[in-house]
């Protein structure tokens, strides 16, 4: 009886767990924000879901949009760019700062798209404004991570909410 309970178990579970694999119930960005002394730089990283981000820039920017095509590598450049250069905004000691976009990239299920801020001595404050994808779901989160001089600092944004401030 045991045995048919667990195999019964095994099978709604991996059903669920199939389900669930083929869309991804959570909307995350995670954005990390890392301060490289030795170079005087900002190095950030985005990683959004590949599906949502196509949907969002489809909508946000009516063209085709095909993040994993080489083809079209220029001009899906020039639409994340944009993008996240419009949903993320970061101010260092009260300024804001201009992120210079590197490139992205494909890992897994995810973009990552990279930018640097340079002229960064010391970081004090730093205030963060990602509000990436809350157009897209209404569920949207998006988790930032700083780090200076190994020290990390986190926090969670569920939309609405956009605004996070840390102090080194």
């Amino acid at each position: 009886m045991v045995s048919i309970l667990y195999k019964w178990f095994f099978v709604v579970s991996l059903g669920i767990l199939c389900h669930s694999h083929s869309r991804h119930p959570l909307y995350i960005s995670v954005t990390e924000i890392e301060h490289n002394g030795k170079e005087k730089m900002l190095e950030i990283s985005c990683k959004i879901f590949t599906d949502d981000f196509e949907k969002t820039l489809r909508k946000a920017y009516n063209k085709h949009v095909d993040l994993l095509d080489s083809k079209e590598k220029d001009a899906m450049n020039k639409l994340i760019n944009d993008y996240v250069q419009k949903h993320l905004k970061i101010s260092l000691e009260g300024k804001n700062v201009p992120m210079i976009f590197v490139g992205y990239e494909q890992i897994d299920e995810g973009i990552f798209s990279y930018y640097q801020i340079e002229n960064v001595v010391s970081v004090k404050n730093i205030s963060i404004t990602n509000n990436i994808l809350y157009e897209y779901k209404k569920e949207q989160m998006g988790f930032v991570h700083v780090i200076v001089n190994g020290n990390r600092k986190s926090s969670k944004l569920n939309n609405p909410d956009e605004k996070v401030s840390f102090v080194f």
